[in-house]
């Protein structure tokens, strides 16, 4: 394997001006930031992607914040209209809420579709300029789906990959490969076990599902460290003789948090041995606030938990405890520390991290419990030890939070094991190795390609 060239909407990095001749370069946070930059620091490489900046970009203040980071880092400029056409619009206002079965809150205009094709050309570009031959191309997630047909039009023969983190929508179909069948009836399905093949007009395309993992490691590690113990022990000093439960995501409706908060509520009527004895720590992380419909959906998140806790509150016991802002590493870590039950219940997910992190920081016996919804991505992998919901199913929901308040400290300990292992098992560098095995192969035909096309050049 020569180089990896890793191309995202983002730069694990984000740049940002204090003042007129003052930089900031900070690591960005998210999903695959926290996936793929361990991978590429151990390997080497490019990174291709936006800083976070609208209009140009400059040089020096990135060049010297990633000198020593241990691969190349290739920034993208966007302009503010492309960033609001590309990203908010096209990406974010329809491509998102299409690919999770949510068709009434697509915002379509034409020229969104137009932007989108342009950043992708640019993006090819960039690639195009710092490819080598026998380079790993992999390109990240729905913001860049138009990518691989721009690089191949500017004559780049390279393997190239492509890895969605998001679940793919069903044409009134069930998966990837029967939309294939139906909207490329030409196209041959070759049957087998594992990554599939397919021929369309020459090529031969590789899929399959590559379950992302975590560097469970380093998220073990950081729990078990005192900054993080301490914290652990002065949050849970302040829900005395309460279970904690833990919501942690970002803003955005495909997260089920009002499901969730309807669930919660639905418990505490019913249950009543819950009232006083069960606290949510609920945490929401600012994101795509520049779209109106986030603006509504926070508004309706904030109405449900202040009814809770108008109805249910009591002089010594809050039920919610709600924050709308992004937590440190350390009092994230500390938070999946300290509550006894996660709850992970998106309404469709392409995997969600969090649960992989929580089982990872659950390093006092091992006794914490996740619910996780049946519909998340991590569900496939985690359900030996899960326990799964339908997040739309609000008593189901409620009651399985009193099964998991009740269970008894074995049945946590066992459950949380088998998960564990999996985890430690099926880690980022897995699942990154998984993915760079199967295109091997395909990097291997693309060099024997283009082989043949120089000689038949050089004749």
């Amino acid at each position: 394997m020569n180089r990896l060239i890793v191309v995202s909407n983002r730069l694990p990095f984000a740049l940002d001006v204090t003042s007129e001749d003052l930089w900031t370069v900070t690591p960005a946070a998210g999903g695959l930031v926290s996936a793929i930059e361990p991978v590429l620091r151990e390997r080497g490489g490019t990174w291709i992607g936006w800083p976070g900046i609208a209009g140009k970009i400059p040089r020096t203040p990135l060049e010297e914040a990633t000198r020593d980071v241990g691969y190349a880092v290739v920034p993208v400029s966007l302009s503010e209209a492309e960033r609001d056409e590309f990203y908010y619009g096209y990406s974010n206002e329809v491509i998102w809420p299409l690919f999770h079965d949510l068709q009434s809150f697509c915002h379509f205009e034409p020229a969104f579709w137009d932007t989108y094709k342009t950043v992708n050309e640019r993006y090819a570009e960039a690639i195009a300029r710092h490819c080598q031959p026998g380079d790993f191309i992999w390109v990240h997630d729905y913001h860049l789906m138009y990518v691989a047909q721009a690089l191949r039009a500017r004559g780049v023969d390279a393997a190239l990959t492509f890895f969605l983190h998001i679940p793919f929508p069903p044409f009134d179909l069930r998966n990837f490969l029967q939309c294939v069948r139906r909207v490329l009836p030409e196209a041959e399905i070759l049957p087998r076990a594992g990554v599939q093949r397919i021929r369309y007009r020459g090529r031969e395309i590789r899929a399959s599902r590559f379950p992302i993992g975590i560097d469970f490691e380093s998220f073990e590690k950081g729990a078990a460290s005192e900054e993080v113990a301490q914290r652990t022990r002065k949050l849970r000093a302040a829900f005395p003789d309460c279970q904690l439960m833990l919501g942690a995501d970002r803003l955005d409706y495909s997260k089920g948090i009002p499901e969730r908060l309807r669930a919660f509520r639905d418990a505490l009527e019913r249950h009543s041995e819950l009232q006083g004895r069960v606290v949510l720590i609920q945490n929401v992380v600012p994101s795509r606030v520049e779209i109106p419909r986030y603006h509504e959906f926070k508004d309706r998140i904030d109405r449900l938990v202040g009814d809770i806790n108008g109805r249910f509150s009591t002089d010594t016991w809050l039920p919610v405890h709600y924050r709308f802002r992004s937590l440190t590493r350390d009092d994230l870590l500390a938070h999946y520390r300290a509550c006894e039950i996660a709850l992970v219940t998106p309404l469709k997910d392409g995997m969600n991290l969090v649960a992989k992190e929580y089982c990872a920081c659950s390093v006092d016996k091992n006794d914490g419990v996740l619910i996780l919804s049946q519909f998340a991505g991590a569900a496939e992998q985690l359900k030996p030890g899960a326990v799964l919901v339908n997040p739309y199913d609000v008593e189901q929901v409620a009651d399985t939070i009193l099964k998991v308040f009740r269970m008894n400290d074995a049945e946590r300990r066992a459950r949380m094991k088998r998960m564990r292992r999996v985890v430690r098992d099926e880690n980022v560098f897995w699942w990154v190795d998984s993915f760079l095995k199967a295109g091997s192969q395909l990097k291997t035909r693309s060099a024997r390609i283009a082989s043949r096309r120089h000689a038949k050049i050089t004749r």
